[in-house]
């Protein structure tokens, strides 16, 4: 009896004891869990907050190379007005001084020239279309006729003598057939003439460039070397170099042009 009477109680700790530990396992298992879901909310809220900054980052770069785009196609849009108003700008001064001098030559022909001078205005960097169109006033004696030949047998616009075109035609690449063929045709004489000028311009100035058009190249550097003294000039390129040169100046100053 008294072994059974202490086995009862014995038995019941036991049972109290499985159930305090069954119930402290559950107890675990569930705070287990809630510390599990907790973590994995609180990952979660990092993973979401990593991702709206990266997608709100990645949107601000986005927009600002999409608004750097636009800018920069604004500013090249803006220069290209910029050049299409110059050149149309200078077409139109060319024109009007074409007109001053033949308003007799056709449009179609006037346009051509117009633009074939604008043309080397832009690709040689020595030349400008006021300088152009004042060389080839004084050159054609203010007639701006494309066949005018001058007393010594220089040819067209820009008076260029026959051997010397010849010489221009095979850099520039031009077929030389006759001097004719060649030297009447205003756009090829324009630009035989203005790679010349270019080049004697860009060794000897404006003036000294224009004294070597006219004279030749030895006299102009003779004349530069010596202080610009007119006497080693020829009475021609004297008279030549401040004619053209102030009519350079007249087509720059010209606001009705």
């Amino acid at each position: 009896m008294f072994y059974a009477s202490i086995a009862k109680p014995e038995q019941g700790t036991h049972l109290l004891d499985k159930k305090n530990k069954q119930h402290h396992i559950h107890g675990g298992i569930k705070m287990g869990q809630r510390g599990t879901v907790i973590v994995a909310i609180m990952i979660a809220i990092v993973v979401i907050s990593s991702a709206c900054f990266w997608s709100l980052s990645h949107s601000k770069k986005v927009n600002d190379g999409y608004t750097d785009r636009i800018a920069s196609s604004l500013t090249r849009y803006d220069k290209l007005l910029s050049i299409d108003e110059q050149r149309r700008n200078s077409l139109k001064k060319i024109t009007a001084i074409i007109a001053r001098y033949n308003a007799n030559m056709a449009e179609e022909q006037r346009s051509a020239i117009a633009n074939e001078i604008y043309l080397m205005s832009e690709k040689y960097p020595n030349l400008n279309v006021d300088f152009i169109c004042a060389t080839i006033t004084h050159e054609s004696a203010k007639t701006w006729d494309a066949k005018v030949v001058s007393r010594v047998g220089a040819m067209g616009l820009m008076q260029i003598m026959p051997a010397t075109g010849a010489f221009l035609a095979a850099e520039e690449g031009i077929q030389w057939s006759t001097a004719e063929e060649v030297l009447f045709q205003p756009i090829c004489n324009i630009r035989l003439g203005c790679r010349y000028l270019n080049g004697l311009v860009g060794m000897y100035q404006e003036d000294g460039g224009l004294a070597a058009y006219n004279g030749g190249p030895k006299r102009a550097e003779m004349w530069l070397a010596a202080n610009r003294n007119n006497n080693i000039l020829y009475q021609e390129t004297r008279n030549y170099v401040p004619a053209v040169l102030k009519l350079y100046d007249q087509f720059k100053a010209d606001e009705t042009l």
